[in-house]
């Protein structure tokens, strides 16, 4: 209820009506102030989230730099189990033997059923055909050497290991897949000793077109003389790529130990570790890069 003699509704004094003043226009000098103030910050905002946030705009530590990326402890992806280090400037000191190799508990069917699978998301310069899906022997030891620019590598592989791996090399090595490809990483931290090949790009990026399945098993241990394959940081993700170990190597049961290295091949292995890595080419952040004495495979052959 309106009290006497208020008007309902009420009436409201307003101010008197002023004309609008045109605001002031900044100085170039405010202009330049404020836009670089807020490019600071952006800046800022994006440096923490890509060191603070792996995944944002980089990979979390110790992995590759995206999911292309193939290598053991990975890229891509394979993910190195290494910190970032300088590679050390004085020679590379190399244990003397060899690693027992490993050895399952439980063996393989004999055969077992060996699959591959394409995949249109790995770069393959090369064209190559699918090893044969199906029955694979569990045993033989068939043996392959790879002649190279720093020497020739004898390998010993061993289907009770890894029959279907087996089956791919040797499927590669048939067709020339290898021939001319270069071993495009040595890796001579501490944890982290071997030599990485068989990428037809020549990066880490790079595969035959398929996929071929982990043979892994928790007794797995790797060491000097192992042969093994590389994958990324996804189950059953290798192809092509395998690493050669010469040295001390500590990374997860994950990687399929396939064969071993011969003697005159790990002397081989062990003078491009000594050569070091070539720093003026770039390398992946954990002290690993392309060889400073190239590897290049000219022609791989199997008995």
């Amino acid at each position: 209820m309106s009290e006497p003699g208020e008007q309902w509704p009420p009436q409201h004094q307003y101010p008197q009506w002023q004309p609008p003043v045109p605001p002031k226009k900044a100085s170039p000098a405010a202009v330049v102030l404020v836009s670089g103030s807020v490019v600071v910050v952006v800046l800022m905002a994006l440096a923490f989230l890509a060191w603070g946030y792996p995944g944002f705009l980089r990979e979390p530590d110790g992995k590759a730099e995206t999911g292309t990326g193939i290598w053991p402890g990975g890229q891509a992806t394979l993910a190195s189990p290494t910190p970032t280090v300088t590679p050390p400037s004085t020679p590379v000191a190399l244990p003397g033997g060899r690693a027992p190799m490993p050895k399952r508990t439980k063996p393989l069917a004999n055969p077992v059923t060996c699959a591959f699978t394409p995949d249109a998301g790995s770069p393959a310069p090369k064209k190559v055909a699918l090893p044969p899906d199906g029955p694979a022997p569990s045993s033989g030891k068939p043996q392959v050497r790879l002649a190279t620019s720093a020497g020739d590598i004898g390998l010993t592989l061993d289907r009770a290991l890894a029959p279907c791996t087996v089956v791919n090399f040797l499927s590669l090595a048939a067709q020339g897949f290898y021939d001319g490809t270069s071993c495009h990483r040595l890796s001579v931290t501490a944890g982290l000793q071997m030599l990485q090949c068989g990428d037809p790009v020549g990066d880490g990026t790079g595969g035959p077109g398929y996929t071929i399945r982990d043979e892994v098993f928790p007794e797995l241990t790797y060491g000097r003389g192992i042969l093994a394959m590389a994958k990324t940081n996804q189950p059953d993700s290798g192809g092509s790529q395998f690493f050669l170990v010469y040295g001390d190597i500590n990374i997860p049961p994950e990687y399929t130990v396939f064969g071993s290295i011969d003697d005159a091949g790990l002397e081989v292995v062990d003078k491009v570790a000594r050569g070091g890595v070539d720093q003026s080419k770039p390398g992946l952040g954990d002290g690993s890069g392309p060889p400073k004495i190239p590897v290049k495979l000219t022609h791989v052959t199997t008995s």
